[in-house]
C-alpha cells in the first residue's frame, strides 16, 4: 500500500508539473558572465572613471572603430563649416535606463557636468557655449578645433541622466546594462536593460570583478569563478594554449609602456642624463623575458602604423652607451662607474602593480644601474596618476597610456606635454612644443597636420622627455562557453549586448 501511495503522489506531481508547464509561459534562459579586470575602479562616476563604458552602462556620442577611425554611436551625425561651430544630431528614441528620453538636452547637461567635475575634460574639449533644441545640440568652441569630435569619444565624455541620484554608485546612462550594485575596489554588478535601443542584451547579468593580481585572475577563470580574464600572466601562455577549454586572444594595444623622468629634479632636467637611462633601458628583455613576447619594440610614442610617424635614427643601447651620454652630460665615469661631484647617485621610481611586468621591469632597471654605481630605490604607490602630478619627491616611473585613443595624435600631445596636461607626468614645459601643439589644435589640412606632427614627434625624441619602451600587446584569455567576446584595441568597450554564452 505504501509503494502504492507513493507512486500515486509520483503520478500527481508530474500530472500537476506538466499542466503548470503548459498553462505557464517558458522562461527565458538566464545567462550570466563574470569578467575579471586588472585595475580596480573607487567609483564608477562615467566622468571619472572608464568602467562604465567598459561594462556596457554608459555610452558616448562618438564612438572608435576598431580601424582606428571615428563612428557615429548616440550621435547620428555631424557638420561644422569653419571647425569651430559644431552641430551635432543627436539619435531618436533613446531612453535612459531610467525612462528619460535622450535629447539635446540631457547631452548638454551630462557634457556641462563632465567639464565640471572632470578638468582633463575641460581642458581637451575646449567648449566655449552649447546650446540645445530638439535633438539637435549646437557647440561652439574656443576656437577652430578640426579634431573636435573625436574627443568625444573619451569614456569621461559618456552620457548619463545628470538627473539620477549617486551617480558615483550608480550612474544612469543609455547602455545595454544598467548597474544592479557596486563595491569600490572589488565588483560591479549589472543586469540586462530590456529596453536598449540597440537590442536587448543576450546575457541577463554580469559581474565586472577587480583583482590586481594576474595570476589570481587566471586561478579564478580556472575555478570557474570567472569566464573572461584580462591580462592574464604572460608566464602561463603555454598553459593557456595547451587548455582546449579557453580562448587566449592576443591584440596590439594603443598603449604604450614608458618610462617617466621628473624635470622636476635637477638630474632630469638634463637631457642627456635622460638620454642615459633611455639607453639603459633593455628593451627586448622587457618585451622577450618579462612579457614573453607580448609586445612590439617602440621606437616612439606611437604604434609605427600611423602616417604621422618620423624616420627614427637607430638607438644605441646598453651600458657603454649610457656612460657616453653621462660624460655628455658633465658626470664623472671611472672604470665603469658614474658619479656626480666625487658622490654615486641616488634616485628613487615609483611604479604601480596592476601591470605584472612594472615591478619585474624596475627591478631589471634597479640591477643595471647599480652595474654602473648608480643606486635606485623602489616605491609601489597607490592612487598613482594623483602621485605623480602631485608629489616632487620622486626622481623616475613607469605608466602605460593608452596612446591613440581617438586615431589621431593631437589628444596624447596635449595631455601628456602641455604644462596643464592631466598625463603631464614628466612635468615638462616646452615653450616651442605649446606653441606646436597649439598650432596643430587648429590645424585642418590632414597633409599639413601629419608634417607638423613628424616635427613634434622628432623634437620629443630629439629632448627624450620620456623613454619609450614597448607597444603591449592587450591578453585576454576566456572560457569557450563565451561567445561574441571582442579585444577592442581600445580598451573601451567590454561588455556588448551581442556578449553571450552556451
Amino acid at each position: 500500500m505504501l509503494f502504492v501511495l507513493c507512486a500515486v503522489l509520483v503520478i500527481s506531481a508530474c500530472s500537476s508539473t506538466t499542466k503548470d508547464a503548459a498553462t505557464q509561459p517558458a522562461a527565458t534562459k538566464e545567462k550570466e558572465v563574470t569578467f575579471l579586470f586588472n585595475f580596480a575602479s573607487q567609483t564608477i562616476d562615467p566622468h571619472q572613471d572608464y568602467t562604465p563604458l567598459r561594462a556596457g552602462i554608459t555610452e558616448t556620442l562618438v564612438k572608435l572603430g576598431e580601424d582606428l577611425k571615428i563612428e557615429p554611436w548616440l550621435a547620428e551625425k555631424w557638420e561644422t563649416k569653419d571647425g569651430q561651430h559644431w552641430t551635432f544630431e543627436i539619435k531618436k528614441n533613446v531612453t535612459f535606463q531610467d525612462g528619460r528620453v535622450l535629447d539635446a538636452e540631457a547631452v548638454k547637461q551630462s557634457l556641462e557636468r563632465a567639464i565640471k567635475v572632470n578638468p582633463g575634460v575641460e581642458q581637451v574639449l575646449k567648449i566655449k557655449e552649447m546650446n540645445a533644441s530638439g535633438q539637435t545640440l549646437s557647440i561652439t568652441t574656443e576656437q577652430p578645433f578640426p579634431q573636435f569630435p573625436s574627443e568625444l569619444v573619451h569614456p569621461n565624455t559618456s552620457i548619463l541622466d545628470v538627473n539620477a541620484p549617486d551617480p558615483d554608485k550608480k550612474p544612469v546612462g543609455t547602455g545595454p546594462f544598467k548597474v544592479s550594485s557596486f563595491t569600490a575596489g572589488s565588483s560591479l554588478k549589472v543586469e540586462r536593460f530590456n529596453e536598449y535601443w540597440g537590442g536587448a542584451a543576450k546575457l541577463s547579468r554580469a559581474s565586472f570583478n577587480f583583482n590586481e593580481d594576474a595570476s589570481a585572475r587566471l586561478s579564478a577563470l580556472m575555478s570557474g569563478d570567472a569566464d573572461i580574464v584580462y591580462r592574464p600572466p604572460v608566464e602561463s601562455l603555454e598553459t593557456m594554449k595547451s587548455d582546449p577549454s579557453l580562448h587566449l586572444e592576443s591584440v596590439m594595444s594603443l598603449k604604450t609602456h614608458e618610462l617617466i623622468f621628473n624635470t622636476h629634479q635637477s638630474e632630469f632636467q638634463n637631457k642627456y642624463v635622460r638620454k642615459a637611462f633611455d639607453a639603459l633601458v633593455n628593451r627586448e628583455e622587457l618585451k622577450d623575458v618579462l612579457m614573453g613576447g607580448q609586445a612590439t619594440i617602440a621606437s616612439g610614442p606611437f604604434m609605427p602604423n600611423f602616417s604621422f610617424i618620423p624616420s627614427y635614427e637607430a638607438r644605441t643601447t646598453g651600458a657603454d652607451a649610457a656612460l657616453k651620454w653621462f660624460e655628455k652630460a658633465g658626470y664623472q665615469v671611472d672604470q665603469g662607474k658614474v658619479s656626480k661631484d666625487g658622490k654615486p647617485l641616488n634616485l628613487k621610481l615609483v611604479t604601480y602593480t596592476s601591470r605584472a611586468e612594472f615591478p619585474l621591469f624596475a627591478q631589471v632597471l634597479q640591477a643595471q644601474a647599480k652595474d654602473i654605481g648608480i643606486q635606485i630605490s623602489i616605491e609601489f604607490v597607490d592612487k598613482y596618476e594623483d602621485y605623480l602630478l602631485t608629489k616632487d619627491d620622486w626622481d623616475l616611473g613607469t605608466y602605460s597610456p593608452i596612446i591613440a585613443p581617438r586615431g589621431d595624435a593631437s589628444y596624447f600631445l596635449n595631455v601628456s606635454f602641455k604644462p596643464d596636461g592631466t598625463l603631464n607626468f614628466g612635468k615638462i614645459n616646452d615653450e616651442e612644443l605649446n606653441r606646436w601643439i597649439d598650432e596643430l589644435d587648429q590645424m585642418v589640412d590632414m597633409d599639413q597636420r601629419n608634417e607638423l606632427i613628424k616635427k613634434i614627434l622628432t623634437h620629443i625624441d630629439e629632448e627624450t622627455y620620456y623613454s619609450y619602451l614597448v607597444h603591449p600587446n592587450t591578453l585576454v584569455v576566456y572560457k569557450d562557453r563565451v561567445k561574441n567576446w571582442v579585444t577592442s584595441k581600445s580598451e573601451y568597450y567590454m561588455l556588448t549586448n551581442q556578449l553571450d554564452v552556451e
